[in-house]
Formats: structure tokens, sequence, C-alpha cells
């Protein structure tokens, strides 16, 4: 049996690498080859096309690159065909993976054709369940009420949970400390600024801003950056010096172990909010599209209120701040977090709030990864 994945960008390069993982626990006999970054090469399963173009997210983002996703669609498609596998998966990133997968099936149509994870058709234009329908065999589904959206259409549809809540191994604060230098008994400020190379652009200067305001005015707390692998050259070279008072962790700093060792987080809004809830530690969310995506979305692409899946799943609250476009004010986010800083029983109601929408999105169910790996062999067993 051959499994191709696909992966375009950081989330769902993680993502790929962990489903492989539990395919192999489950098929050793399997042979998998894909195209990804830094996650499936840990796995020796080097990609032959560099994807990191596609990291982007936007509407007219997409456009000003869409010469570049068609010819990467081309490659993907063309390398999926040679390896000509028993299924191939095609992880997040919808606009390149429908892409593909309808280049694959109109040349291949003997593959199995499998996307993991589905679009957000929840808060997002339900036709896409009907577009996917069209090319997809399967579909793996983050959360139960999506299967409602393919029910009478030709695709299997399947919910394997959220992935972000199979991480939740617990952070070593000593660990932390210990390898940052850091003092642990002074607060610490965890600033995540983004695994993407537009969001390094909108989001992180504002979220550096407001670690500055607070570095100012609270010269007792630690501020540190924690940006994602896969983005880490772009932030240092967008901030080759950081404020006084504000450091960038290093490389070999474990996610979990700083997400657990913060007292507040300053967050781009995305998986990382879930990973960092998933620590017991109280966040505030920032985020920021191109004007015109935004635009296009609030105009009725776009129909939660929130965009926190945390928020989402508590019925639309105000669990974790969300700043949001001109909401993502420097001042009022530093005002927001040093009163958080400040208040221990604040933190706590968050925390203790947190914990309750994880649990509403499927906190202790089996995890997604092994979920997902049973639906991909179930199906390619039909």
């Amino acid at each position: 049996m051959k499994l191709h994945f696909t992966a375009a960008e950081a989330s769902g390069d993680l993502l790929a690498r962990e489903t492989i993982e539990a395919l192999m626990q489950r098929a050793p006999e399997a042979e998998f080859v894909g195209i990804g970054g830094m996650e499936l090469a840990k796995l020796g399963i080097y990609s032959p096309i560099d994807t990191a173009p596609l990291s982007i997210v936007g509407l007219f983002d997409g456009m000003r690159v869409y010469r570049e996703v068609l010819e990467l669609s081309d490659a993907a498609a063309d390398h999926i065909i040679e390896a000509d596998p028993d299924a191939a998966i095609l992880v997040d990133s919808w606009g390149f993976c429908i892409r593909v997968g309808e280049r694959v099936r109109a040349r291949a149509p003997h593959i199995r054709l499998v996307k993991l994870l589905g679009p957000q058709i929840w808060a997002t234009r339900p036709g896409r369940a009907r577009i996917l329908a069209k090319t997809f065999d399967q579909v793996l589904c983050a959360h139960l009420m999506e299967l409602a959206y393919y029910e009478d259409l030709d695709i299997r549809a399947e919910p394997i949970g959220v992935p972000a809540l199979s991480r939740g191994r617990e952070g070593d604060r000593n660990a932390f400390f210990t390898r940052g230098g850091l003092d642990p008994e002074r607060p610490v400020l965890l600033v995540l600024p983004g695994s993407r190379g537009s969001e390094i652009r909108r989001v992180a200067p504002a979220l550096i801003a407001a670690a500055r305001q607070i570095a100012e005015q609270r010269p007792d707390v630690q501020g540190v950056v924690l940006p994602a692998s896969s983005v880490r050259a772009a932030f240092v070279s967008a901030f080759p010096t950081l404020p006084v008072g504000v450091s960038l962790l290093p490389e070999d700093q474990i996610a979990a172990d700083a997400m657990a060792a913060a007292d507040y987080a300053l967050a781009c809004s995305g998986t990382v909010t879930t990973e960092v809830a998933l620590q017991g530690t109280p966040m505030l969310a920032a985020y920021k599209l191109g004007w015109m995506t935004w635009a296009v979305a609030r105009a009725g692409l776009y129909r939660p209120k929130r965009i926190t899946l945390m928020n989402i799943a508590a019925g639309d609250a105000d669990i974790v701040p969300e700043f949001v476009q001109s909401g993502m004010r420097p001042s009022i986010m530093a005002e927001t977090a040093m009163k958080m800083l400040d208040d221990e029983q604040a933190r706590q109601r968050q925390v203790d709030a947190q914990f309750e929408a994880l649990g509403a999105m499927g906190r202790g169910d089996a995890p997604a990864p092994g979920r997902a790996a049973d639906a991909i062999l179930a199906g390619l067993s039909r």
C-alpha cells in the first residue's frame, strides 16, 4: 500500500506527520511519499516542491500569487500521478488542495482522494461541500456538526476531532526556565506572532508593539517571543532587534514548555490559541487580513461573530479577548494584558472558561491523527 500526503503550510505539515506516524503503527507495511516541509522531512519524506509561496491567508493575497498557485498545483498533481499511490491525502490549504485534487481526478481517476481536514463550511461558504464532493472520495472533518453539510452528497464524510487537542502534552515549566535562563520569580509574557509570512507582516508588528509598551511600564515582566519554526527566519528579518525587556526564545525551546511557563500570552489567532489553552495559560488573540478580503468576508462569507475557535465553541462568547483589523491596537492590547497580569483571579477565571470551551471542542476524545489514520484505512478497505 502506498499513500501520498500533500501539505502546503505549517499546520498541514504537522498534521500530515502526525497522521503518517499513526498510520505507520497501524500499517507498518505501508509506503509513504509526499509534498510538505520540515515535519514530513523528520520522517524521511522530502518534498520535491517548495510550497512556501502558499503560506498565505485571504482571497486577495491568493490572487497575488495566483500564477504560482497554478504552477505548484500542476507540479503537485504531476508528483502524485507519478507516484501512483492507492490514496492521495491532501491536508488543509483549501484553495491549493482543491486545484490539485481536480487535476489528479481528471488525469488519474483511479487514485483515491482524501481531504484532511475539510474546509470550515460551518463558518464560510457551505457550498464548498458540493465542490469537494465532485472531486474527493472522502473528507475528514474536525467537527461532528460538519457532517450535515455532506448529507446526500457522493462523498464519505467522517469526524476526527480537532488536531490541536491531541497535542496537549503537559509543558515543563521548570525546563523552560532552565533552558531559557529566565527568572521563575518574575512574570512571563509570551508573544506568539504567527506561522505564516502574512501574519508576520500584518499581526506581529502590533503584538511586538504591545509587548514593548508592557515592558516599558512593567520592567518586572519578562517578554519572550516564540515564532513558528516555519517563519522564524522571516520574523528575525522583520525584527532584527527587539524592544528592551523582550527576547527571542532559542530555536530549541519547546513550545509546550514556554506556554506552560507563561503567565499571559499575546497570540496571533489560529491553532496556537488552542495549544496555549491546553497548557492552562490565559491569552488575548489578534488578527488582521488584507482589507479587501476582510470586507468580502464580513459582507457575507464569514458567519460567526468571533474568530477564535474556543470563543465560537462557547456560543460566540468572548472568553479570549479578540483584537481584529482596526481593533488590533497595541495600546489597548497592552492595557488588557497588564490588567490580567495584575489579577491572578481573573487569569484563573479565563483559564477555567478556556477549559470548558476545550471540552465542548472534544478535549478528552481519541487523538485526531489516530482517528484520521483509521478512517483512511477503512476507506481503502471498502
